[in-house]
């Protein structure tokens, strides 16, 4: 596995730079807002930033398409650095938030170029430990840019211009790395209402996990501060909460395998509304409650992402995984859009808790509508529940995230040999047949 790791180095290191500076930045925007300004603003700013992935998506195939992945890759790193550092310049909240939509977009065409590089240079054999290091540096990135703060705290200039140092390395790599060139891309089609017929509990789970982790990520450091936690220590916050995600996806996998996927994600829901029980009600909370609490709200609203686009799979057959995952991302990214800007407003005019009151309340919705009895199973995928691949939490993912799936790879397969039929007959055996006597 070090040796497929290692082949994949720089593309890694880029993955790992450019969560570095996302995660750095979110949270500093959000710390540096709630000095000026209410919940709604830094809502809105992470409302832009989720708007941006989702519009990136279409855009980035274009530009990919008309100028290669070298190039795209270039110039929205370029963009991008241009933009976190025209937050230092201008102090305007609106021109933020066109800045945010601006980066969210170049970022998506970024993570695009890296997956289908990752999926281009990658046998069906190697994609799952692949994608897993793959994961792992999305994670590395978002949990080094947390600690940053804890390092520096004072929120001025430099940390700008760390974010845009990162982004300018980070297509570097890119830039210097000697594999081959990826292959044209080709945009999946969105089947919108295929999709809600076939797999609507899976988007129901997505559409609510978007709009908690996209509260989470724009509203939590705003949150801690209104606890009264200095910036080291909301970085300290952030940064255990991330690193929850990144734990439980192993485990998840182990149980996802062994259970029924729908009653996973309605305990997982319930669970979720249980433990974001203490935070919501309390306008205040002791340090260790908060560290406790959100730590364990993070490993199961993380859950319910993958386990909804694993369920999700076992009902799509493998041709139409990649427009399947076009459609899940695109989902959880208008409940991204949606969420920081309703637990906004919540905040604005109630209290901080209501942060974990809005979770818990899409928690609720979770596991109220996502019940065993409510699935048919009419469509299910031979051989499914098919194999758990632990996911990104899809701020470092993009609709090519799917061809980085080796399940896609086996089903095509499967489905081959299926509809190939009999082998050929040999001479010999096409003999034998015709002088066999008539029955």
């Amino acid at each position: 596995m070090f040796v497929i790791l290692n082949s994949f180095r720089s593309l890694y290191f880029a993955t790992t730079l450019m969560l570095l500076g996302s995660g750095l930045l979110s949270t500093y925007l959000a710390l540096r807002v709630a000095t000026t300004a209410d919940g709604l603003w830094v809502g809105a700013l992470m409302t832009a930033n989720y708007l941006g992935l989702v519009l990136g998506g279409n855009l980035g195939h274009r530009l990919i398409s008309r100028v290669g992945h070298i190039r795209a890759y270039v110039a929205c790193a370029g963009v991008v650095t241009a933009a976190v550092l025209g937050h230092g310049m201008v102090d305007w909240l609106p021109a933020w938030l066109l800045l945010r939509l601006l980066i969210g977009i170049c970022t998506m065409c970024q993570y695009m170029v890296i997956e289908s590089w990752l999926n281009e240079q990658s046998s069906a054999e190697q994609r799952g430990q692949v994608f897993s290091g793959y994961m792992g540096a999305s994670y590395l990135g978002l949990i080094l840019g947390q600690l940053v703060l804890v390092l520096h705290p004072e929120l001025n200039l430099q940390l700008l211009m760390l974010v845009g140092l990162c982004y300018a390395l980070c297509l570097v790599p890119v830039a210097l790395t000697h594999k081959l060139h990826p292959a044209k891309l080709h945009p999946a089609p969105l089947e919108p209402r295929f999709f809600i017929k076939r797999v609507p509990l899976s988007l129901i789970t997505i559409a609510m996990a978007g709009m908690m982790v996209g509260s989470f990520y724009g509203l939590a450091p705003l949150y801690a501060t209104r606890m009264d936690l200095p910036t080291e220590e909301v970085g300290l916050f952030m940064g255990s909460c991330i690193f929850a995600g990144l734990v439980v996806q192993w485990p998840l996998g182990w149980l996802s395998d062994r259970r029924d996927r729908i009653w996973l994600i309605g305990r997982c829901g319930m669970l979720l509304a249980g433990v974001a029980l203490p935070l919501a009600v309390l306008p205040s909370a002791p340090i260790w409650l908060l560290f406790v609490a959100g730590f364990l709200v993070c490993i199961l609203q993380f859950s319910l992402y993958p386990l909804a686009v694993a369920l999700a799979n076992d009902h799509v057959d493998a041709e139409r995984r990649v427009s399947l995952t076009a459609m899940l991302l695109l989902t959880f990214g208008i409940g991204a859009s949606l969420g920081p800007l309703l637990a906004g407003v919540l905040m604005r005019f109630i209290g901080p808790n209501m942060l974990y009151a809005f979770v818990m309340a899409c928690a609720l919705v979770v596991a109220w509508r996502v019940q065993p009895r409510r699935a048919t199973h009419l469509h299910q995928v031979e051989d499914a529940p098919l194999h758990h691949i632990p996911m990104p939490d899809s701020t470092s993912s993009s609709p090519l995230a799917a061809a980085l799936d080796p399940r896609v790879d086996e089903q095509i397969a499967q489905e081959q040999m299926q509809h190939a039929g009999p082998p050929p007959q040999t001479a010999d055996q096409a003999d034998r047949t015709v002088e066999r006597p008539p029955a």
